[in-house]
C-alpha cells in the first residue's frame, strides 16, 4: 500500500470524485417544457453544477439563467461548451454586495413566468451566504454583522439557516414563490446533516417548518445582538416563511443529486479494495470540532490496541458538519486562523498523544476549511513530536483557534483549491 498520508488523501479525493455535479446530474433533469427553462441557483458547487446543466441540455432547447458561486469557484469551461447560463460570484461565509446583487437580479429573473415555463433551481451548500437578500429594514452590514456572530457562536448549521430563513426575502421557500406559476424543479448537492432540502443553503425553494419564535430562541441561545427592530419584526410574525402544505409548491420537486453519504461510501469501497475493514461512522457528526475529535480518537486507539468493535487494519470514516466556538482573542495573543477540519484534526492529535500505528486526515470536501485556503489538515504518529521540536505546544494552538498556524510548518495542511462541489466534512482514520 502507499504511504499511510498519500493513501487517506486519495480516499479524500475519491470522496470528492463521487460528488462532482456532471456525474451526478443526468438522471435528474426534467424533460424541456412547452415554454423555456431558467436555471437559477446558489453554492458553491454553483459553476459546475450550471456546467453539468449545460453539458447535458438538448442544444435545441432554450436554457439562459443565473447562478451565483463563491470567489474563485467558477471551474475552468470545457472547450466548445457554449455559455448559457451566466456565473457570477460572490462572499462566502460573510455575505457581500456582490452577493446581494446576484439575488436581486434572480427575483428580478422570476417576473413574468408562466404555467409553461420550468425553474431549474441548482441548490448547493454556501448559497446561504451567496444569495443574500435581506429582509425589510436589514440593511448588508447588519446581515453581515449578524453572520459574523452566527459563526463564532458555536451554532449549528440548521440554527444559523432558521435564523437567516427569517431575516431573508429569498431564503425559506421565498424564490419558489416568486417563481409562480411556473414549475420549479430543484436539484440539490447535500451538505448538511440529515440531507434536508430546507437546511441546504437556507431551502430557498423548499417549505420551511420553522417559524419566527424558533429564531428569536436562537438569538438568545447564543447571545446574538440585533436592533430592537429586528426583533419587533420577529415577533409580530413579518417575517415569516411559507410553509409546508402551502400551494406555492404545489407541482414542485427536489433531486438530491450527491450526498454526504454517497461519498463515505465511495471511500469505503476503495479501502476495501485495499484489503482493509472501512467502517462509517456517520454521514450525520456534529458537535464542538475539537470534542469530535477526541472521541474518533478514542475509538482509534481502541482499534489500535486491538479492542472494540472495529478491527484493524482499518478505516474509520465520517461525515456531517461540526461546529467551532471561537474564543475571543486576548492582548498580545495573535488571532487563530483555520476551520473546523483543522480544529477537528487538533482535537484528535491531542487526545491520540502520538499513537503508533494511527494516521488521519480530515477535510472539507469544498476545498476550504473556513475562511483559509486550505481545505483541512492531517495528522500523524509524531505530529506532537515534530511540532514540540518547532516549540510548538497544541494546547495553546487550540486556545486561540489555530489550526492553520500549528499545521502549516509541519507540511501537514491538506491544500486542494476549490473542488467544485461540498459534500462537508470527510474525516478518515486509518489504523494499521
Amino acid at each position: 500500500m502507499i504511504a499511510p498520508s498519500d493513501f487517506l488523501r486519495h480516499l479524500y479525493d475519491l470522496a470528492v470524485q463521487r460528488a462532482l455535479p456532471l456525474h451526478n446530474t443526468a438522471a435528474h433533469l426534467p424533460s424541456p417544457p412547452k415554454g423555456r427553462t431558467l436555471v437559477l441557483g446558489a453554492g458553491k458547487a454553483g459553476g459546475a453544477m450550471a456546467q453539468a446543466v449545460e453539458a447535458l441540455w438538448p442544444l435545441d432547447a432554450p436554457l439562459s439563467g443565473l447562478v451565483v458561486t463563491r470567489y474563485g469557484h467558477t471551474p475552468p469551461r470545457p472547450e466548445g461548451l457554449p455559455e448559457r447560463i451566466e456565473v457570477v460570484e460572490a462572499a462566502h461565509p460573510v455575505p457581500d454586495a456582490a452577493g446581494l446583487r446576484a439575488a436581486e437580479r434572480i427575483l428580478e429573473l422570476t417576473q413574468g413566468l408562466t404555467a409553461d415555463d420550468l425553474v431549474l433551481c441548482l441548490i448547493s451548500g454556501g448559497g446561504s451566504s451567496l444569495l443574500t437578500l435581506p429582509g425589510d429594514g436589514i440593511g448588508l452590514q447588519l446581515k453581515q454583522d449578524i453572520n459574523r456572530q452566527l459563526l463564532a457562536s458555536g451554532a449549528n448549521i440548521s440554527e444559523m439557516n432558521c435564523l437567516r430563513k427569517h431575516l431573508s426575502r429569498i431564503k425559506g421557500g421565498r424564490l419558489a414563490a416568486a417563481c409562480s406559476p411556473a414549475r420549479v424543479v430543484t436539484l440539490t448537492i447535500s451538505d448538511v446533516p440529515g440531507d434536508d432540502p430546507s437546511i441546504i443553503a437556507s431551502g430557498p425553494t423548499v417549505p420551511d417548518a420553522t417559524t419566527c419564535a424558533d429564531a428569536l430562541a436562537i438569538l438568545k441561545r447564543y447571545a446574538i445582538t440585533v436592533p430592537d427592530s429586528v426583533l419587533q419584526a420577529l415577533r409580530s410574525g413579518m417575517g415569516e416563511t411559507p410553509k409546508p402544505g402551502s400551494p406555492v409548491f404545489e407541482g414542485h420537486s427536489v433531486h438530491m443529486i450527491a450526498t454526504p453519504q454517497q461519498s463515505l461510501d465511495a471511500a469505503a469501497a476503495a479501502a476495501r479494495a485495499q484489503g482493509l475493514n472501512a467502517y462509517i461512522l456517520s454521514d450525520e457528526i456534529e458537535g464542538e470540532s475539537r470534542e469530535v475529535g477526541k472521541v474518533h480518537a478514542a475509538l482509534a486507539r481502541a482499534a489500535a490496541k486491538g479492542l472494540g468493535p472495529f478491527v484493524k487494519p482499518c478505516v474509520i470514516l465520517s461525515g456531517g458538519e461540526t461546529t467551532v466556538t471561537i474564543k475571543p482573542s486576548t492582548a498580545g495573543t495573535p488571532k487563530g486562523r483555520g476551520g473546523r477540519a483543522g480544529e477537528f484534526c487538533m482535537g484528535l492529535a491531542q487526545a491520540l498523544q502520538g499513537q503508533p500505528g494511527v494516521w488521519a486526515l480530515a477535510a472539507d470536501t469544498d476545498g476550504i476549511d473556513g475562511m483559509e485556503d486550505n481545505a483541512g489538515a492531517r495528522v500523524s504518529p509524531d505530529t506532537l513530536a515534530r511540532a514540540l521540536a518547532l516549540g510548538h505546544k497544541l494546547d495553546e494552538y487550540l486556545q486561540r483557534n489555530d489550526a492553520y498556524g500549528y499545521f502549516e510548518p509541519l507540511s501537514d495542511l491538506v491544500v486542494t483549491g476549490p473542488t467544485h462541489t461540498n459534500v462537508n466534512d470527510f474525516r478518515a482514520i486509518l489504523v494499521l
